[in-house]
């Protein structure tokens, strides 16, 4: 392990100690970054460099300033239009309806109707191409600010695509991937028209299965039509009422949304940080269920692979480590990391050499990697049975559409190299590199990224309102679709745009989409780094926790 560190702190044979039990008021006092190596009793077999810049004291006041501007101006607006001075697009309550129960949470719009309206032109914007390296955008415009959009009959091609989660280049209309599930399509048609306990079981969602098992390396797997729905409705199969749920504070709403339909008691946790999580493990075990103080049922740890919109990789070894301490269960959801991670493309698991056994639940995505839609859930061959009977998604759900099926199998098959080829190889590897090139030229222009540096996932941070909207527009003039996030998404102080890298991008069209970021960031003055890190693992942790009950 190599660590720079203050020469305040004391030396300490397990230097990871060392920085996780210092004071966040001693991170700001000089600048360090940590890179894991074989430390914590040889848990990471490979470095783990991740790091969060702290943002700059003057571009959060004037971020909160500009929030501030634009709620002030908002409330005007709202009198304007309560006096019908200025016309409102939204919907509202009717007049003859004001002394029933509101419809429409008026407050609760404040936002929608004065902030996101003003930067809406950069959602939603409708293409007209296959979502690969570049693609076809429909032209439109507003004359109302945005409460409504007219076509304009144009198509602005060969947008470069840094928004959309191709990873390894799937979403594609020629090539093998294709050229099966036209077959498919052709022979077995687009519906099945059933549940899978009825009569939408089809040979090839059983080789689907099996191969899924086979590519995760575990005993079985299940397939699923969605993957928002194959965590909301599968982890309320899993816990319960006298369940202890604990999420990681940055989880997916499929995971937040599952979790709360379980009716367990959930317990929230600093994101990737380990201190909080074991503090949480240890109170679990030690005090049981509030009032009755008996044993939980069951205790399961939610995290994700990547995490979508930090760019960071969950520290699985030690969740994994500490799972096995407290004997615990653990969910992993590998949207985002099946097939861009790990050097052959099978996950965070793959990416540290863990054994798949060691995680109770695999959870992923067929929407990113693999170019097609739906999730999966692997594990041991009773579980699978267990959630064949008892899942709301694999019991009342409609089966997978078959051209999408083997639009998954054919991939699959390509990254495992049972195609005969080393086509999925290359494009595991060309997006490691492209992951690489791409974050190091955007810090070494002065940017603050976000995240591991290992991720595909990769947040420039922008902050101010008044930016996002910049961004997104000033980048559509430069060819380069991005996607801009921002409050409630984000934190408020916050927001920034979310580049998704993939194997398609050539070093020409990275170049491209460099020179354009770096032409944006000089006239928006977005370069705000200042080199200061702060290692994920460090990241404002303190003693308060979330709880949600089943009360």
């Amino acid at each position: 392990m190599s660590l720079a560190f203050c020469k305040k702190r004391p030396h300490c044979k397990d230097q990871r100690w060392a920085v996780n039990h210092y004071s966040p008021l001693a991170l700001h006092s000089c600048a360090f970054q940590v890179q894991h190596g074989t430390c914590n009793g040889g848990l990471y077999s490979r470095p783990f460099k991740e790091s969060f810049e702290e943002t700059p004291m003057l571009v959060a006041v004037f971020t909160y300033l500009g929030y501030g501007i634009l709620t002030i101006f908002g409330y005007l607006r709202d009198f304007l239009r309560d006096w019908k001075i200025e016309k409102c697009h939204i919907a509202r309550e009717r007049e003859e309806q004001k002394d029933f129960v509101p419809l429409y949470q008026d407050f609760e719009n404040f936002y929608t109707r004065n902030l996101y309206m003003r930067i809406r032109d950069n959602w939603n914007r409708p293409i007209c191409s296959v979502p690969g390296a570049k693609v076809d955008i429909v032209e439109r415009v507003s004359h109302n600010y945005n409460w409504t959009f007219d076509y304009t009959g144009k198509v602005v091609k060969e947008v470069i695509n840094m928004g959309s989660y191709n990873y390894l280049g799937f979403a594609e209309n020629t090539g093998p991937c294709a050229e099966a599930a036209a077959e498919v399509t052709m022979k077995y048609g687009v519906g099945v028209s059933s549940t899978r306990q009825e009569m939408g079981n089809c040979s090839r969602h059983e080789e689907l299965e099996k191969l899924v098992a086979r590519f995760l390396g575990v005993e079985s797997a299940m397939a699923f039509g969605m993957g928002f729905a194959t965590n909301s409705m599968n982890i309320p199969a899993l816990a319960g009422k006298g369940c202890l749920i604990l999420s990681d504070e940055l989880n997916h709403a499929s995971l937040v949304l599952g979790a709360r339909l379980s009716g367990s008691t959930i317990r929230v946790f600093k994101h990737n940080n380990m201190q909080s999580l074991e503090k949480l493990l240890k109170e679990a075990i030690a005090h049981g269920q509030p009032r009755s103080r008996r044993p939980w049922k069951k205790i399961l740890i939610l995290v994700e692979g990547i995490y979508s919109m930090e760019g960071s990789i969950v520290r699985l070894p030690e969740v994994i480590a500490l799972k096995k301490k407290y004997k615990a269960y653990l969910y992993l959801d590998e949207a985002h990391s099946i097939g861009a991670l790990g050097p052959r493309g099978r996950g965070v698991v793959d990416y540290f050499g863990l054994d798949p056994n060691d995680v109770d639940v695999m959870m992923g995505t067929f929407t990113k990697s693999f170019g097609a839609a739906g999730g999966y859930i692997g594990g041991r061959k009773e579980l699978m049975d267990y959630l064949r009977t008892h899942s709301h998604s694999a019991v009342y759900a409609t089966s997978m559409s078959l051209p999408v099926v083997e639009q998954i199998i054919t991939s699959m098959k390509c990254i495992v190299g049972e195609d005969g080829t080393t086509v999925g190889r290359d494009r595991v590897q060309q997006l490691a590199a492209n992951t690489t090139y791409f974050r190091k030229h955007l810090q070494d222009m002065g940017f603050i990224i976000y995240g591991n540096h290992d991720s595909p996932v990769v947040p420039l941070m922008l902050y101010m309102p008044a930016k996002i909207g910049a961004f997104g527009r000033e980048m559509l003039q430069r060819n380069i679709a991005v996607v801009v996030v921002g409050f409630p998404a984000t934190p408020i102080i916050e927001s920034r745009a979310r580049f998704c890298v993939s194997a398609a991008h050539t070093k020409a069209m990275l170049d491209t989409a460099l020179g354009a970021i770096s032409e944006v960031g000089d006239l928006l003055q977005l370069k705000y780094s200042r080199h200061r890190i702060v290692p994920s693992l460090d990241r404002a942790f303190d003693e308060t926790t979330y709880e949600e009950t089943e009360e």
